[in-house]
């Protein structure tokens, strides 16, 4: 079974930083971009960031210059270094990808990790 496992959330003071990671594993032929995407209490998810297989990025205005996205082909991981913080950054995030296996495209989420920032 092919599946995305995050990793890495938890409590966090306003300014402090977290690191996600994101698992893919199972019968995995290819995958292609990564993305974080995140939901707050009462809010739809939203896109933060994607990274394309050799590497470009994008990111959501709201985190640009303090998030920043990698990836680990060999691994099949992918990375949010989360910088500077703040409050209103709580929510689950959850990463996505398609992942080529069993002869077919298949669009996964992971399962999400909680992010809280607070004091």
């Amino acid at each position: 079974q092919v599946q995305l496992v995050e990793s890495g959330g938890g409590l966090v003071q306003p300014g402090g930083s977290l690191r996600l990671s994101c698992v893919a594993s199972g019968s995995i032929i290819a995958i292609s971009h990564m993305g974080w995407y995140r939901q707050a209490p009462g809010k739809e998810r939203e896109l933060v960031a994607t990274i394309t297989v050799p590497g470009a990025t994008t990111y959501a205005d709201s985190v640009k210059g303090r998030f920043s996205v990698s990836r680990d082909n060999a691994k099949n991981t992918v990375y949010l270094q989360m910088n500077s913080l703040k409050p209103e950054d709580t929510a689950v995030y959850y990463c996505n990808a398609p992942i080529f296996s069993g002869g077919r495209w298949l669009e996964l989420w992971g399962q999400g990790t909680l992010v809280t920032v607070s004091s």
